[in-house]
């Protein structure tokens, strides 16, 4: 999986924002804290999401299980506004 060239990401020291462009069927903007910042750096490749579990639990002091479960509802809601290419 892929985010969707139809989104671009901008980051700021306080939060990483995803926003549609003109092409995109979601019209809004989507704000998050860093652990989304780096999974939307992750998808700008083609990745899994055991790829992503991966490299946050190597970034992230956090339980492997709690990471997981973040990343499952990032994904999730980044696919119902159509911005993954899968």
């Amino acid at each position: 999986m892929k985010l969707s060239k139809k989104f671009v990401i901008h980051n700021s020291p306080q939060d990483s924002l995803l926003v549609p462009t003109g092409k995109a069927a979601f019209a809004g903007l989507v704000r998050g804290n860093k652990t989304l910042g780096a999974i939307l750096e992750l998808l700008k490749k083609d990745t899994t999401e055991a790829e992503i579990i991966k490299a946050l639990c190597a970034r992230f002091d956090a339980p492997e299980a709690v990471i997981a479960a973040d990343v499952e509802k990032a994904l999730t809601e980044l696919r119902k506004i159509g911005a993954l290419d899968e």
